[in-house]
């Protein structure tokens, strides 16, 4: 025993040993609080400091002690993140076959700049201190101290997270700075939400009969994938001319999804009120779907993709909907670009033209179509001279996008014939991120990626507003339908109606969007989240609507 005394050397009396290195990780972690990117949880911090200061005289089991908090840090510093679950990061959809350029893209998303550079300095600072200071007191002072304030805490940009758990009261602001109201619970959320699914299962849009004097008329459905307000906002281009030759424009149209599965779902559903996410992988009835009721009308129905559509699943979801195989592939056109998944992807304008050529040799009067582009979804790269890519920014590829849109509405009204062109992004390209998900992400279905802007075109039907007719109330993609719906009994009616008339009293719909892995509300103008396996809700982060 004596030749090894490091086994069983005692310690002194009352010696307790300080934190060492690990000062840095919690040092690190007030820095990252100050700048509001942590959902700090002082009470398992405090037990993992506690864990780390017990004294152990034995070494092997201060190794083991090791061994055990490497990992436990690690996961208590992305629980302390508002980063979702870990699982929900994993089952964001198709994320194994992103090609290995898009996997290394979004690791380093994750870095922060500005936190990299605030770390560097408090490690300096650390070095040059630990000479002078105990800084174990300071580490756990300043546990103590957020344990003490408690919460709400005020993070950078002066916003105000509070958790509503139970009958916890929550405050917060409305996006004009007023008070949302009442204070609210969960339990108030829950049966809002359920009084909401409720009331969408009545609501259904009434097509009128047949009628095979009515005047004729295309419709083309033009879903983008990846396109919201808040993206064109970013990139500069929300006054494109494209939106200026828009005859409606709903200003306040939410998607109700994030991913693109579950949001041509909602658009071939939109006959009916919003279901819920679960909701969506349920038989439907025929009344739901648009096209089915089009069809009714006496309209051919054609599906048209620019992708593949075979990432996770897509194209056989959307001939679930009783849609048919795509009338041309996306390898029937050159490579505009390479999508995130190393899959070839076309020109819109070369796709849309292909179809509209096929069109015009057909002798059916009436012709619907749902296409579906994902020329803007993130990670998508750009072909270089020599065969190979390259990266491809959002902006220029929504401006290519915006131009070929816009080059086809011409070759709509050079045509003659009577079409209607609706433009309906599936959701947004979450350009620059948020505390809870970086770029791109998109698990959680926030506002500023379900808030899309929503066109509707007339042409050769009757003469175009010099500008847009906005649609300000709250909409979702019922209000798509009913419009429809009226546009074909004006049609058949013989007197055109005016615009106003028409667009009078179209369904309205609160903002509720939905995944796999979240629920997102706005109530009373504050923002609420809750993620899969949680009973709670709470005020999304730095985000008031």
């Amino acid at each position: 025993m004596g030749n090894n005394p490091e086994q069983t050397l005692p310690l002194p009396p009352g010696h307790w040993p300080g934190l060492g290195g690990w000062n840095l990780y919690f040092l690190g972690k007030f820095v990252a609080l100050a700048m509001g990117l942590l959902d700090f949880h002082v009470l398992l911090n405090l037990l993992f400091a506690a864990f780390l200061l017990v004294p152990l005289a034995n070494r092997w089991l201060k190794w083991l002690r090791l061994l055990l908090a490497l990992p436990a840090s690690i996961a208590l510093l992305y629980k302390d993140t508002w980063f979702p679950p870990f699982e929900r990061l994993l089952a964001e959809p198709g994320i194994l076959d992103f090609s290995a350029s898009y996997l290394l893209e979004l690791l380093e998303r994750f870095i922060n700049q500005e936190l990299l550079g605030s770390l560097v300095l408090m490690t300096l600072g650390y070095f040059w201190l630990r000479h002078w200071l105990r800084l174990t007191t300071l580490s756990l002072g300043g546990l103590c101290w957020i344990a003490v304030a408690g919460m709400p805490i005020t993070l950078a940009g002066g916003n105000t997270v509070a958790a509503v758990t139970g009958a916890q009261a929550t405050t917060g602001t409305t996006a004009e700075g007023t008070p949302p109201g009442q204070p609210v619970s969960s339990a108030t959320l829950d049966t809002w939400l359920t009084d909401f699914f409720n009331q969408e299962r009545q609501r259904r849009t009434t097509f009128p009969a047949r009628d095979e004097q009515a005047a004729p008329f295309d419709l083309l459905v033009l879903q983008i994938c990846s396109m919201s307000w808040d993206d064109l906002d970013i990139s500069g281009l929300k006054n494109h001319p494209l939106f200026g030759r828009m005859d409606l424009i709903f200003d306040q149209f939410n998607s109700a999804t994030s991913y693109s599965g579950p949001a041509a779902i909602r658009l071939l559903r939109a006959s009916c009120g919003q279901p819920s996410h679960a909701d969506l992988y349920q038989p439907t009835v025929e009344q739901c779907l648009l096209f089915e009721n089009l069809d009714q009308l006496g309209f051919s129905r054609d599906s048209l993709l620019n992708h593949s559509g075979r990432f996770d699943g897509f194209l056989d979801e959307v001939m679930a909907q009783r849609m048919p195989r795509p009338v041309l592939k996306n390898t029937d056109f050159r490579r505009a670009l390479v999508a995130f998944d190393g899959s070839p992807v076309a020109r819109d304008l070369d796709v849309l033209q292909g179809w509209w050529q096929r069109r015009q040799k057909q002798d059916t009067a009436r012709a619907s179509l749902f296409y579906n582009t994902i020329s803007l979804h993130d990670g998508n790269r750009f072909i270089t001279a020599d065969g190979g890519t390259r990266s491809a920014d959002y902006k220029t590829r929504a401006q290519n996008l915006l131009d070929d849109l816009l080059q086809f509405l011409d070759l709509l009204e050079r045509s003659g014939r009577r079409v209607v062109l609706v433009i309906v992004p599936e959701h947004g390209a979450a350009l620059h991120g948020d505390r809870m998900q970086i770029a791109g992400m998109r698990e959680i279905p926030t506002p500023s990626i379900t808030h899309v802007p929503v066109g509707v075109r007339l042409i050769n039907i009757r003469k175009a507003h010099d500008s847009p007719l906005h649609i300000s109330a709250p909409t979702s993609l019922l209000a798509l339908s009913e419009l429809v719906s009226r546009l074909y009994g004006v049609e058949a009616s013989g007197t055109p109606a005016e615009w106003q008339p028409l667009v009078a009293g179209l369904p309205e719909t609160p903002m509720v969007s939905e995944t796999a892995g979240a629920q997102v509300i706005v109530y009373q103008g504050v923002t609420y989240v809750r993620l899969e396996g949680q009973s709670e809700w709470t005020p999304y982060p730095g985000s008031a609507h």
